[in-house]
């Protein structure tokens, strides 16, 4: 039988990338091509306070002084980070030759829009960013070092940012890809048990997502889902109950950075969508509001989604048989995940009453761009039924 003819599609990737412990004590190497000649060479890194404190950052930011940089250090970024903090960056941004984003998701999409609107010559404000491809803009240089294995930010051209007391934004523009990756397992040795599980259900959900995208869904980004998800099934137990394990740690940073590249290219969906009212409303961490709903709306797109949702069970090696059978292994490994990890598996054990779900209905019904991408239309009284079964 002849192949069907593919449609077109479009990938896009960092331009750079490395991997090995300790490489972010080498950054002055990545950053190299950036320094300009005959002039002092300035660099912003944007991080959070408690990465500044530890003396994480140190070993990067001394490579840079040998290397004769100017470091400056922006450490005010928080969680879910505000429009007042990204514009703070951005103006400590203005004359640098070059940003560095050392951190979390937080602290790598803080990076991103400090480099576009630091940029001379350039003067979009932000709201003006909000949106897929709102503008064609450039930026400074940018080198992208995570230090947690879940947003795979360092890999896509989306920042998210909080526009309100509940309300989120996002950015999607090319600009935002980074110009060098330093993936450094070493990194992340220090991450408590719960944030580890939740930063690698988070990253799982991107590949699962990415794996099932309606709109944009093609053979590379199948082919790092997959990939990613093998490495975080077969590793997140072990990095949850053994987090000083530097291998699986590193196992667990790539199957994160190809979840990343996986969702870049085939946008996540419905899970996503019912998270982040989650974490606007009730400012619950981005992994464990994905963990929340994950299994039920796996069960939701189930009519739509079972013969993918089979091929996922395979790669985790849940066991064989028809592909209902492998499906209701993925949804039972699903509905497990949080409590072999020790989240949180309700939404009643985060504190959310239950006459609060219609509101969060009310506010995932603002996530378009996300949800049609999922492989099955959710309307909100959906999306209040997928809410109420996680509750």
């Amino acid at each position: 039988m002849a192949a069907a003819a593919l449609p077109a599609f479009l990938f896009q990737c960092v331009r750079r990338l490395e991997v090995g412990a300790g490489c972010a004590a080498r950054l002055a190497e990545a950053a190299q091509p950036w320094r300009p000649q005959g002039a002092a060479a300035r660099a912003l890194l944007v991080t959070d306070a408690f990465l500044q404190r530890s003396g994480l950052t140190a070993p990067a930011i001394a490579s840079l002084e040998a290397a004769g940089w100017q470091v400056e250090v922006f450490d005010a970024v928080t969680p879910d980070p505000a429009e007042a903090v990204v514009l703070a960056a951005a103006e400590r941004a203005r004359g640098v030759d070059l940003v560095v984003g050392f951190g979390g998701g937080s602290s790598l999409d803080t990076a991103k829009v400090a480099a576009v609107l630091g940029r001379p010559g350039q003067a979009p404000t932000l709201a003006q960013l909000y949106g897929v491809e709102s503008l064609s803009v450039q930026r400074l240089p940018l080198i992208q070092v995570p230090t947690t294995a879940g947003t795979g930010s360092e890999v896509t051209r989306i920042a998210i940012v909080t526009t309100g007391a509940h309300t989120k934004a996002g950015i999607v523009n090319r600009a935002l890809l980074a110009d060098h990756v330093l993936l450094d397992a070493a990194l992340t040795l220090g991450l408590p048990p719960a944030v580890t599980a939740a930063t690698g259900i988070d990253a799982m959900v991107h590949a699962i997502e990415a794996y099932t995208s309606a709109l944009r869904k093609n053979p590379l980004s199948d082919l790092l889902a997959r990939e990613a998800l093998r490495l975080l099934g077969g590793h997140l137990a072990r990095v949850v109950a053994q987090g000083d394990d530097l291998a699986a740690r590193e196992q667990m940073l790539i199957g994160a950075m190809l979840a990343g590249m996986a969702f870049e290219n085939a946008p996540v969906a419905a899970v996503h969508a019912l998270a982040y009212p989650l974490g606007g409303v009730y400012h619950l961490p981005h992994g464990l509001s994905n963990a929340l709903v994950l299994p039920e709306v796996l069960r939701f797109n189930r009519p739509a989604a079972e013969p993918l949702y089979a091929e996922l069970a395979e790669v985790l090696q849940l066991g064989g048989g028809s592909a209902a059978a492998r499906c209701d292994a993925l949804l039972a490994w699903a509905a497990g995940l949080s409590p072999r990890c020790g989240l949180p598996a309700r939404l009643r054990d985060c504190g959310i009453a239950r006459e609060a779900l219609p509101e969060l209905a009310r506010q995932a019904m603002g996530q378009q761009r996300l949800l049609q991408n999922n492989p099955r239309p959710v309307g909100e009284a959906d999306a209040l039924a997928i809410y109420e079964a996680a509750w």
